[in-house]
């Protein structure tokens, strides 16, 4: 009995040991990130290996907005990120609603076709991208950027939130009709609250993905007024600078949209999942 207690306990010490490496690995980074943002200094070297052991100080914040162009990056991203969000959000949901409720010819090829085009990396078709952004005059524009990131949104987003809506009962699509209700108005006031979870998990997904996108920005965008926080932040540690502390108070930044964002939509997410499943 005592020896298998003592078995126990030195597991229990190694599992411990390794959780406790396992989050020093990953927590480490991010603290020193936040310290380098509010430490003195320029360069990643003058960082202390000790986080916050070189004092406190703010004037790499107060840098970014008056020495640099990041709230024209700030506002740039903004609009890139919401206008995909909510045109995703639009057209996947849409597209979901007819592949579920719809009978037609194409059905099962289109969705097929849908998950084959998943399988590639967006990267394969980023001279086609660029070929069909230079014909339709789309470089350099923040559409363009915009339609690059819906085009690629779509196909397995739609695919997805079709599946969602095969689980909620048709019975309420009849009832409607019956009180002579239209196919979008069901869209819109059946459908669209009852899969209000997968609609949650869409706009944040496709909020996010073009946030802090670096290499369809790169591609796309020339103009120093038209920068995302991707490359206007990549700048500070690039282009002959070594400025890794304005770097890391501007990474600080870009998480705040994040939070406000997760903020506003756990408790929607929460409830949505405990509440609006409708099954057969």
């Amino acid at each position: 009995m005592k020896k298998r207690y003592q078995q126990n306990m030195v597991i229990k010490a190694v599992v411990t040991t390794i959780f406790c490496a396992i989050s020093f690995v990953v927590l480490y980074p991010l603290v020193y990130v936040v310290s380098a943002a509010f430490s003195p200094g320029v360069g990643i070297a003058s960082v202390n290996i000790i986080p916050f052991a070189d004092g406190f100080t703010i004037e790499h914040f107060v840098k970014l907005f008056t020495e640099s162009d990041y709230g024209k990056w700030f506002r740039n991203t903004l609009v890139i990120a919401l206008s995909t969000s909510v045109i995703t959000v639009f057209v996947a949901s849409l597209g979901a609603y007819v592949f579920s409720r719809f009978r037609f010819v194409i059905k099962k090829p289109m969705l097929m076709s849908y998950l084959i085009l998943q399988i590639f990396p967006s990267f394969v078709g980023m001279v086609a991208i660029y070929v069909i952004l230079l014909r339709i005059k789309g470089l350099d524009t923040l559409w363009g950027l915009v339609l690059v990131y819906v085009a690629g949104n779509i196909p397995y987003n739609t695919w997805l939130v079709k599946n969602y809506m095969d689980t909620v009962s048709k019975s309420l699509d009849e009832a409607a009709r019956i009180d002579g209700a239209s196919h979008f108005r069901i869209y819109t006031t059946i459908i669209l609250p009852v899969a209000r979870p997968i609609i949650t998990f869409l706009a944040i997904v496709s909020f996010t993905a073009p946030w802090m996108d670096y290499i369809f920005p790169k591609m796309v965008l020339r103009s120093v007024d038209k920068q995302t926080l991707a490359l206007g932040l990549f700048s500070f540690v690039t282009d002959k600078k070594n400025e890794f502390t304005t770097f890391a108070a501007g990474s600080l930044l870009v998480a705040i949209p994040f939070i406000i964002f997760f903020i506003v939509t756990q408790r929607t997410m929460i409830t949505s999942f405990g509440t609006s499943a409708v099954k057969e």
